[in-house]
C-alpha cells in the first residue's frame, strides 16, 4: 500500500488545477495522450502525484484513464455526446429551477456584471469563459448532493465541443446565445421559474441540433 503524503496531495491538488485549466483553455485536444513521464518532467515532480492528479481529472470527466493504456484527454464519439446533450437539456433546467428562489442580491449583480462581459466578449477564449462562468452562477443557489456533481462533469466532458461551436457563433458575433443570454437573465431577476427553465431548455437543444450538424 502506498501512503500518499499531505504534500504529495497538495502537490496533486496543484498540477489538477494547472492541467485542467489548460484542458479547458483548449491546449490540449480530445483524445491527446498524456504521458506521464512527461508530465513529471514538466512538473518537476514525481509519477506518484502525478498518478494522483489524473485521477482526480478523471473524475471532473476531463481525463479517461485505459487500462495498459494511459491517460488520455476525454474524447465523446457522436452517440456519447448527443446523450450527453440531451441530459443537460433535461438536467440543468431543473439545476435552474432548484438555484433561482435561493440566489441572493449579491449573486444576481455578479450574474448581471457577468453577462455585461459577456455581451462585450470578443474571441471565442473570452466568450467560452465568461459563458461558462455565467452559466455556473446560475446554478450557485442550489444545494444539491448528486446534480451539481454531475452537470460540473457534464460542462468540463463537453467543452471542446462548445469551443467548436463559439468559433462558428464568432463570425455571427454570438448574437443568438447573448439573446438567450439576456432572456435568461431577465426571467431569473423575475424570479420566473418556468420561463427560465424553457429558455434554458431551448437554449442548450440550439446548441445541440448546430454542433450535430456541425459533427455530421
Amino acid at each position: 500500500m502506498v501512503l500518499i503524503s499531505e504534500d504529495n496531495i497538495a502537490t496533486s491538488q496543484a498540477i489538477a488545477a494547472e492541467l485542467k485549466e489548460n484542458i479547458l483553455a483548449g491546449k490540449y485536444q480530445p483524445g491527446a495522450r498524456l504521458v506521464q513521464d512527461e508530465l513529471a518532467e514538466e512538473f518537476r515532480a514525481s509519477r506518484s502525484p502525478i498518478r494522483e492528479a489524473l485521477r482526480m481529472l478523471e473524475a471532473d470527466g476531463l481525463v479517461t484513464i485505459k487500462s495498459h493504456s494511459g491517460a488520455w484527454i476525454t474524447e465523446l464519439d457522436f452517440a456519447e455526446f448527443e446523450e450527453l446533450y440531451q441530459i443537460r437539456e433535461r438536467v440543468e433546467p431543473l439545476m435552474l429551477r432548484l438555484s433561482i428562489p435561493h440566489l441572493t442580491t449579491k449573486l444576481i449583480k455578479e450574474l448581471e456584471a457577468t453577462l455585461e462581459k459577456l455581451n462585450e466578449a470578443t474571441t471565442v477564449q473570452q466568450f467560452l469563459k465568461l459563458d461558462r462562468e455565467f452559466h455556473l452562477l446560475t446554478y450557485e443557489g442550489a444545494a444539491t448532493s448528486y446534480l451539481g456533481d454531475i452537470v460540473q462533469r457534464m460542462w468540463n466532458t463537453t467543452q471542446p465541443y462548445r469551443r467548436r461551436y463559439s468559433q462558428i457563433l464568432e463570425r455571427e458575433h454570438f448574437t443568438s446565445a447573448h439573446l438567450e443570454h439576456t432572456l435568461l437573465m431577465n426571467a431569473i431577476k423575475r424570479a420566473d421559474l418556468d420561463d427560465a427553465e424553457r429558455i434554458l431548455f431551448g437554449h442548450i437543444r440550439r446548441t445541440r441540433l448546430e454542433l450535430k450538424d456541425i459533427k455530421e
